[in-house]
């Protein structure tokens, strides 16, 4: 099975989910994107790592790099292997003496550990077509446009999404594209691809 190189595309606060965050990773030469819902720690992580600042003390996931360098241990990649009922799992692909070791892992954690690690981060197809979302480039040009993202959020909580047609789920998963909002996105993607297994 062939990997997909992934990319860090962007880190979200979640609008509707306290203390949780939207990892967004973009397909590498390609134009879908995966939004991932975490936790505040494994946001911060990871943004403290991309934005190249250095805590007072070491965060769990810089304890591990320094354990790792300490045994000579090398991360090589990420893999998000495996999607089950929304939750997605990932392994930390180790090298040690020329021999690999894949350690499971939440992808949050994984994530946070391989940009310390400068390691790549990869998935299936599989996983990409079902999770992922497309983004047009007509979607991109049309950024400029203001739509209301209360409004959105609005609709969505009083008539669930279980409530609205499929055109109309679409309809929003554009409005939430455009606006940036990809845990909202997620959401309605999880929506989508429901009614298709049905």
């Amino acid at each position: 099975m062939d990997k997909i190189k992934l990319e860090i595309a962007g880190l979200s606060y979640s609008q509707t989910q306290s203390g949780a965050y939207a990892l967004v990773l973009a397909e590498s030469g390609g134009n879908r994107q995966l939004p991932i819902i975490i936790g505040g720690f494994e946001a911060q992580a990871i943004a403290i790592e991309l934005e190249k600042m250095t805590p007072t003390r070491p965060l769990t996931h810089d304890l591990f790099k320094s354990i790792a360098h300490a045994f000579d241990i090398g991360v090589k990649e990420v893999l998000i292997y495996n999607l089950i009922e929304g939750i997605f799992y990932s392994k930390i692909i180790c090298e040690r003496d020329g021999e690999i070791q894949e350690i499971d892992a939440r992808t949050s954690d994984a994530i946070a550990i391989g940009v310390r690690f400068n390691c790549p981060i990869y998935t299936f197809e599989g996983i990409l077509s079902s999770a992922g979302i497309l983004m047009d480039e007509t979607q991109n040009e049309e950024q400029g446009q203001e739509t209301d993202e209360e409004d959105i959020h609005e609709e969505i909580s009083e008539g669930s999404l279980g409530h609205l047609s499929k055109d109309e789920l679409d309809e929003q998963l554009t409005q939430a594209l455009e606006n940036e909002d990809y845990e909202l996105a997620s959401k309605i993607r999880d929506e989508l691809n429901k009614r298709q297994s049905q």
